[in-house]
Formats: structure tokens, sequence, C-alpha cells
């Protein structure tokens, strides 16, 4: 997987090379003015810059005083281990973020409904439980480039997630740090970046264990109003012994300033890492 990691990034970087020299779109106003009560101008907003549709998330923040809301419309999550079946169907899995200032906004991820199957390997039925899934809040604080006028944007995120979604959730309070990075390093290209380390709940187990979940991503503006993003993932956990990967594809399609479409795949390396289908869509107000 690290080769796989590499060969994007230096795919992205050549490719630069052969682009136009040009600035990110830069920021028309001073936004230390302007704070939760007093909000951005909609006429000065900047770039629309969602975490989704990757694993690998955005450092840039919501501007100060607006809403976001980034929402899977549908999403099939099929998990394997050496003795365990999973299915999870996850609609109207919305995250809604909320600029308080500067730099930082807050989020509160709410999985509207969940369909958890579950069954042993050597079994041929599915126990199924279905419902509101587990909610988490989330912060998150730029240091560097939220303006998106410098070449590097490094932000942190922080959260908890609480187990509010019954037998279709974790069954445990989860909580974790998120290490998003984004390098501009060409007209038309974006190099993302990202690790995160969180503390998991095993339900069968009854005990929490440790993940580790590095990622890159390369991000290709077709045109004004479609993207292509491909990613590389990969992951450690106390459960398993080794790294799983995929490679996640996904097409972006940019209907207005305001508005983002998007759907795609994690097509797994591993057998036991988890296959992913999905279809969602951001708004900003």
């Amino acid at each position: 997987m690290y080769r796989i990691i590499c060969l994007l990034a230096a795919l992205a970087w050549c490719t630069s090379a052969h682009a136009q020299a040009s600035g990110p779109a830069s920021s028309p106003y001073d936004s230390a003015r302007f704070h939760l009560f007093k909000p951005v101008p909609r006429n000065q907003l900047r770039e629309l810059r969602p975490d989704r549709p990757g694993v690998t998330e955005s450092p840039f923040t919501v501007d100060a005083g607006h809403l976001q809301v980034e929402t899977d419309i549908l999403r099939l999550i099929n998990r394997r281990d050496d003795d365990k079946r999973e299915r999870q169907w996850k609609a109207a899995y919305v995250t809604a973020k909320l600029g308080l200032w500067r730099r930082t906004d807050v989020q509160l991820e709410a999985p509207l409904y969940t369909v958890l199957k579950e069954r042993m390997a050597d079994e041929p039925t599915w126990r199924s439980n279905r419902g509101f899934g587990d909610l988490s809040v989330r912060l998150k604080h730029n240091f560097i480039g939220d303006d998106q006028e410098g070449p590097v944007a490094v932000a942190v995120v922080g959260f908890v997630r609480l187990p509010t979604g019954g037998a279709a959730g974790s069954g445990g309070v989860e909580g974790g740090v998120v290490l998003p990075v984004d390098w501009h390093i060409g007209q038309k290209w974006n190099l993302e970046t990202q690790l995160i380390a969180d503390v998991n709940y095993d339900r069968d187990a009854a005990e929490h264990f440790l993940r580790v979940m590095p990622s890159v991503a390369v991000d290709y503006e077709v045109n004004d109003k479609l993207s292509l993003l491909l990613e590389g993932v990969t992951k450690w956990d106390a459960q398993h012994s080794g790294w799983r990967s995929s490679i996640n594809v996904a097409p972006i399609i940019n209907f207005t300033d305001n508005l983002q479409f998007d759907f795609g795949g994690h097509f797994a390396l591993n057998r036991e890492m988890d296959r992913e289908f999905f279809v969602g869509f951001t708004v900003r107000r």
C-alpha cells in the first residue's frame, strides 16, 4: 500500500509540472472581522471545500456564520473477518457544520437511519438491527492556510462518538483525532494527506481498541463542473495483524458555488478491508 501512496503522490506532482502556473483562489475579505453572529457576506464566501467524498478530509473550515450540510444519501458497507460477516446500510447520514469564527467550525454527525446486518461465516441467516445511528460531535480548527491563499493548509479535528444507535451502533463511546493537510500543486491539481488516530469499541469483546489510518488523495479539476478524486487508504488496528488497504474513486459534480454532488466506491485490496459504495451531496447557505 505504501508503494501505491507514493505512486499517487508522484503522479500528481509530475502531472502538475505541465499545468500552467496559477495561485489558488483568494479570499476577498479579512476573515478576522467575522464570527458566528456577524456572518461573512454571501458574495464573499470562499470556494466550497467539503470533507466528503473521500476518507481524506479538507483542512478548510466553514465560513463564519454559515451552515454547511454534507450528506450521504445512501452508503453500503460490506465488512468481513475470518469468522464474521457484516453489512451496513446508512441512509441520510448528515454532517452539519457551523462556522464559529475565523478558523474554527463545529460539526454534528447524525446518521438518521442505519441498518446493521450480521452473521457468523458458517451461518446462513442474518441478524438485523435498524434505527438511528451513533451521534458524533466534532470540532475543527485550521492552523495554516484557511484563507486558501497559500500552497499548504493544515488543520486538526477532534471528535467524540456517542453510543446513541443502540443495537444498530457500536455500543460504546468512541473518539479520536484527525490531521488533514492540503497541498495545492498546480492549476487543476490538489494533493491531500491525512492521519487518523482513534479509539473504537468492539461490542462482542466489550472493549476498546486503537486504530491508525493514514490516507492520501489526488483531486483533479476536469473543468468548472467536474472533478475526479483518486484516493489510497490503509489502516491498522489492535484487533488485526498487518495493514488493510483500499483504492477509492469518486467523481464530483459542482452544480453551483454552494451545491456539490458526488458518488463513488471504496475498492478493497485486502480480504478484510471494508468495501463501500455511496452517493451524496454538499450544500452551503
